[in-house]
């Protein structure tokens, strides 16, 4: 019997029918619920508050020790170097022996200088003798005037000889004393620099041993021109800014000292004007020829407000630090820096006294942006979850 068309149209919409509701049950049955939102997680950060604090303002220039006195001794005479009295390397006092040249010639000029004064003083008197019986006997009218003006002369000439001679034993008394080599200031002695036997000049280059004063020592040390009148007007009314030296490695403080000279010219060639520095040395931590940097303390800037420098960031509007408010969120801040010196960072404007700001971890960071705080470097972290951690991780005994 023929199937007629009303019927195919049913038997196709049963069938539709069936796979529809198949579909349905199938997705419904294996669908997964939505999952709900999850909150941002709050980034790890580490902050601190904004200081008020008095703060020095400092100028900081590349220095180089240089000692107050240093004297290279050289020999005043020529000679034989007999002996020498230092050790290389000795402190010393001004006027301690250190060398010894041959003074046996030195000696024998001054004895002929002596006898010399002898003979001529001898001749001398015996020409005063002259000279007063032949004042007499021209009052007697037995010689001439001209024959006791002659006489005269030549007592007045072997005066003159006479003196000369003690000039002559003087000169002699100091080429003696020259002979022995004393030092001129204290300090402590460097290398020898001639040996023992040698023949030394007084027009040699070289001399014995050079001699720098150690305590109290001295920094030379520049700062850029346009600085200068800020260091000409601090010094005015003072009697020395006072100067730090700190070592170049790792900046510990080696001396505190006073200014004490601020050059009388700028270096056009480099645009620096050089500054000078004395230290007392009573460690020696300060040596000659050593680098250092010194900063000079213009003043002190009252109840200034101060973070950590890394506080300091810096975009397209400037300056700014990222201020955390009370939700734990942050916020850019605009900040104006006055100065930074010694990792902190003078606020002229932006922030007051304690405002928490971060410190590090800024570069995860967007305006709004939820924060914790995470624990500072090296300390390790005491929480429940840390500890158990620890615990878990930690190999037990006897394989258990």
């Amino acid at each position: 019997m023929p199937i007629s068309k009303r019927s195919k149209i049913i038997g196709i919409a049963l069938i539709l029918t069936v796979v529809s509701g198949l579909v349905i049950f199938r997705t419904g049955f294996f669908a997964k619920p939505a999952a709900p939102r999850v909150a941002a997680a709050a980034i790890p950060v580490i902050t601190t508050t904004a200081a008020e604090e008095d703060i020095p303002i400092y100028l900081s220039g590349i220095g180089t020790v240089t000692p107050v006195y240093s004297v290279t001794v050289k020999v005043r005479v020529d000679g034989q170097l007999d002996s020498v009295a230092f050790t290389e390397g000795q402190n010393v006092r001004a006027g301690d022996l250190l060398a010894q040249i041959d003074p046996r010639p030195f000696q024998t000029q001054l004895e002929q200088a002596q006898a010399q004064k002898a003979r001529d003083e001898a001749l001398l008197k015996n020409g005063t003798l002259d000279l007063e019986r032949y004042t007499t006997l021209w009052k007697q009218d037995s010689v001439s005037r001209q024959t006791l003006d002659t006489q005269s002369a030549t007592v007045a000439q072997l005066k003159a000889t006479v003196q000369a001679d003690q000039a002559q034993i003087e000169t002699a008394k100091l080429q003696l004393a020259y002979s022995t080599i004393r030092a001129p200031i204290s300090g402590r002695t460097g290398g020898r620099l001639v040996d023992p036997g040698n023949i030394v000049r007084a027009a040699d280059n070289t001399g014995i041993v050079m001699i720098n004063q150690i305590d109290p020592m001295a920094v030379v040390f520049t700062l850029p021109e346009d600085k200068f009148q800020t260091v000409n007007q601090a010094m005015r009314g003072t009697k020395g800014l006072p100067v730090m030296a700190y070592a170049r490695e790792n900046a510990a403080l080696l001396g505190s000292g006073k200014l004490t000279l601020l050059n009388n010219q700028i270096d056009t060639a480099t645009g620096t004007f050089q500054l000078k520095a004395v230290f007392p040395n009573p460690a020696h931590a300060l040596w000659p020829g050593q680098y250092v940097n010194a900063s000079v303390v213009l003043g002190t800037r009252q109840r200034a407000i101060t973070v950590p420098a890394t506080v300091v960031q810096r975009g397209p509007g400037g300056q700014f630090a990222y201020v955390v408010n009370a939700d734990e969120t942050v916020v850019p801040q605009p900040i104006r820096v006055a100065q930074m010196q010694g990792g902190k960072a003078v606020i002229e404007e932006g922030l007051a006294a304690g405002t928490r700001v971060v410190v590090d971890g800024q570069y995860k960071l967007r305006p709004g942006s939820k924060v914790t705080e995470a624990p500072a470097p090296g300390k390790a972290d005491k929480s429940p979850r840390g500890a158990a951690g620890a615990e878990n991780g930690k190999p037990k005994k006897d394989g258990k």
